[in-house]
């Protein structure tokens, strides 16, 4: 049985935690949606849980934060460590949102809050003709966003891109990391949510897009099921 462990670098406020949950919470129905024999694990991180040693996993996934990777928070650098030591050892790993920041920072890749400012709302993204990912030339997905990946790697090339957020989507050089800017995790009420939660930092005009554009279909599954075969696959041969 694959067994995935989510580490929950953010919080989900109380008010919202009570109508979505958390986010460890959000990745189990994504998970288990696309993979019913999946089991997930959280380590909690944020609220001071010790990282395992990555050769003791079957998969990782790293979820997002409110945070940013280059603030001066004393669990990033551990953490940086361990996505490199995953990496080495070559443990399925994925990085959404934060965690996709963060992964490209620990592995020499720089990150920055974007002079666009904040990306809200369903976006579309152009999809590499040759990911062996996900089928098609676009997807779909909401996000929430200030900060972006601006130089990704060396061992990265992007699957994933916009005008907005050139990086979207990285596929790393050792065939089992796999990191996404957008939330494939959120359902449409949460997207909504967010737009609510950002009035007072981000433009109104932003907003009311953001809002706009979550009344056209979101691709989640699409993303949450490709996100799935890449983290259990070792585990299935």
């Amino acid at each position: 049985m694959p067994r995935v462990t989510i580490v929950e670098t953010g919080l989900v406020s109380p008010e919202r935690r009570a109508r979505f949950g958390t986010y460890p919470q959000m990745f189990t129905r994504m998970i288990g949606t696309a993979d019913p024999s999946a089991a997930c694990e959280v380590v909690s991180i944020v609220t001071g849980e010790k990282l395992p040693d990555p050769a003791s996993l079957d998969a990782i996934l790293i979820t997002g934060s409110p945070a940013g990777v280059y603030n001066e928070i004393d669990w990033i650098a551990p953490l940086e460590a361990f996505v490199r030591a995953a990496y080495d050892r070559r443990v399925p790993m994925v990085g959404v949102c934060f965690g996709h920041q963060l992964i490209a920072q620990a592995l020499g890749g720089t990150v920055r809050k974007s002079e666009k400012g904040w990306g809200i709302g369903r976006h579309v993204y152009r999809l590499a003709p040759d990911n062996r990912l996900i089928d098609g030339e676009a997807i779909a997905i909401a996000c929430s966003h200030q900060d972006q990946v601006i130089t990704p790697p060396a061992s990265a090339r992007t699957f994933m891109s916009s005008a907005f957020t050139p990086h979207a989507g990285l596929l790393y050089a050792n065939g089992t990391t796999l990191s996404v800017q957008p939330h494939p995790e959120f359902e449409l009420g949460y997207a909504l949510a967010l737009c609510d939660l950002h009035q007072d930092h981000a433009p109104e005009a932003v907003i009311a897009t953001a809002r706009a554009s979550l009344a056209e279909p979101l691709e989640h599954a699409r993303l949450g099921s490709a996100i799935t075969r890449f983290l259990t696959k070792r585990a299935a041969e």
